[in-house]
Formats: structure tokens, sequence, C-alpha cells
């Protein structure tokens, strides 16, 4: 009896002690995001970037929130609801942080971001209003953050519906982040008719040359495209002439503005002709602008359009 009495003390000692840790755990402060060192002014002060301005070949060293009014004009309609284009500019902010923090300097360039689209994000000063001033200025030093790192804050034109994983939007690979899942929005609710929709008829060698830049691998003379491989109605996966192609890397291929999203049907081969018809422009993956448009325009604020494209992502202050 003294024994099993005496099991029972260690085990209701370590439950104990367990439940105590989970508690000192729980109840120990999250892990919070810092500003990158090569771009810090100081705790709780604005960074200052050193930004490749790409139309004058030239670096100028330019404060964060400036930089991000630019950004934010170029990036989205500087006229739509303030709060869309808050939250574009809480994205804005913390794309830029998180790439600085993961990469330092942009490769063989003296400079932490670049207004080269190819290389960065968009930039247009020309384009900011007021609007955009404001909706900078109500954001300023807001981030989105997910276990103590920044998120990676993608974003696109229109989804077409639900937003997509890095996996089918951008061939992403690796185990993909908690925050980036499907989100349903109101974004065809809102976007222009004339962007709702689309079709683009390619040359066929333009196709064949396309697959084989995205594929390493020549599909040959093909006669038809079967889509192998898709997600909530987007397409992951093409069959061109035998040879398995990535989507997200053959409408890179093809060019972005051309091929406007992987959400088609599937494309139509006739002659030397390929035509493609879908909905959505842009990879779908994180922020659809369109949506953002949406939900602000039902009164939601910046914060929650941002936590409802990123769920489960905290949105923290990094600076006055």
């Amino acid at each position: 009896m003294g024994r099993i009495l005496g099991i029972i003390l260690v085990l209701a000692l370590v439950v104990g002690t367990a439940g105590g840790c989970k508690q000192q755990e729980k109840d120990s402060p999250a892990k919070k995001v810092e500003i990158p060192e090569e771009i810090s002014q100081g705790k709780n002060k604005e960074p200052k970037l050193k930004v490749y301005l790409a139309d004058e070949d030239k670096v100028v060293s330019m404060a964060i929130e400036e930089y991000i009014q630019g950004v934010v004009a170029a990036e989205m309609d500087p006229d739509w609801p303030r709060q869309a284009l808050a939250a574009q500019a809480i994205e804005a902010r913390t794309f830029t942080l998180q790439r600085i923090a993961e990469q330092g300097t942009l490769p063989d360039r003296d400079a932490h971001a670049s207004t080269d689209i190819q290389e960065f994000q968009a930039y247009d000063p020309a384009r900011i209003n007021d609007n955009v001033r404001q909706a900078v200025k109500e954001t300023r030093g807001l981030v989105a953050t997910y276990n103590g790192e920044f998120v990676r804050g993608w974003f696109h034109a229109y989804c077409g519906g639900i937003t997509a994983t890095p996996a089918a939007g951008l061939n992403y690979q690796g185990e993909p982040p908690e925050y980036l899942r499907p989100v349903e929005n109101p974004c065809r609710e809102y976007v222009d008719k004339d962007i709702e929709f689309w079709t683009k008829t390619f040359a066929k060698a333009k196709v064949r040359e396309a697959v084989t830049t995205a594929a390493k691998e020549d599909p040959g003379d093909f006669t038809s495209i079967e889509i192998t491989k898709s997600e909530n109605g987007r397409a992951v996966e093409f069959s061109v002439g035998g040879v398995t192609v990535s989507a997200p890397e053959l409408r890179l291929a093809l060019g972005s503005t051309e091929m406007r999203s992987t959400w088609v049907d599937t494309p139509v081969v006739t002659g030397n002709e390929v035509k493609f018809s879908g909905r959505g422009y842009g990879h779908g993956v994180g922020l659809c602008q369109w949506g953002a448009k949406g939900w602000a325009e039902k009164g939601r604020s910046a914060e929650e359009i941002t936590k409802a494209f990123f769920p489960g992502v905290e949105i923290e202050k990094l600076w006055d």
C-alpha cells in the first residue's frame, strides 16, 4: 500500500510540474519581431532604407514610411476606400521588412529595396494623394507577424473568389506557412466586370517555347493541353504533349499580364493557336486587392482585413 501511495504521489508531482510548465509557457510573453539591424535607427524609431530607383539608376536613402506611400500608390488605386489602402500599407510594410530580414540588401545592389517590380515592389510617388498619405499615416509602424516572425506578405490584384495556397499560386516548395490558406472573400462582387473574366489566345509555338522554358523539356508538336492537378478551380499542373509543367511557372513564362491567372478552363488547341479562358489576376496568394476593397466598403478596418486574409496573424506596432 505504501508503494502504491508513493507512485501516486510521484505521478501527482509530475502532472503538477507539467501543468506548471504549461502555465508558465502560456503566461510567458509572445516573441516579438524586431526591426532588421541594417535599417534600424533604434528601438521604436522609424527605419531608413536604401532604395534603388530603377528609372534613374541610382540609390537613395529614405524613411520607410515615405517609401511605403509610393508602394501603396503604385500597387492599389489611390482613390479606393482608405481602409483597403491601409491594409495594403500594412502588407507592403510587412513585405519590405520580411525581405530585408531574410536577405539584407538585394543581390548585386547596394540597396534594401528597388522600384523595379521584378526585383521588389512597384513604386510610384507621382500617384501619392492625400488618401494614400492618410492610409499610411493611420497604420504607421504596423506589421503583420506570426510566431514572432514577419509574415510573408504576398498580395495580388484579384483572386477570383478564393485565395490560393503558396504551392498552387506560386509553386512554393516546402512547408507552407499556416496563415496562408485559401480564404473566400467578396472580390467578385466588387471587381470591374471587364476584369472579372479573361481570355487570351497564344500562338502554339509560343506555348511550346514557354513549356520548354518552364519544364526544361520540349513538348513537341502537341495537340492538346490537360489540367492534371488543380486546387479550388485553379490549375496547379498541366500536361502538354506528355510533358508535365507547373501552372504558375507556365504563367510566368507566357507573361503574367498575358496569362492573367492559373484559374482557367481546359485550354483549347485549334490549329496553330491555344486559347486560355479564366478568371482572376495575379498569383492569388495572400491579400486580394479587390477583396480588400470589398471588405473595406462593407465596413471592415485595415487590421480586420489583414487578419481575414492571413488567418492567425498578429498586428504589431514597431515604431511611433
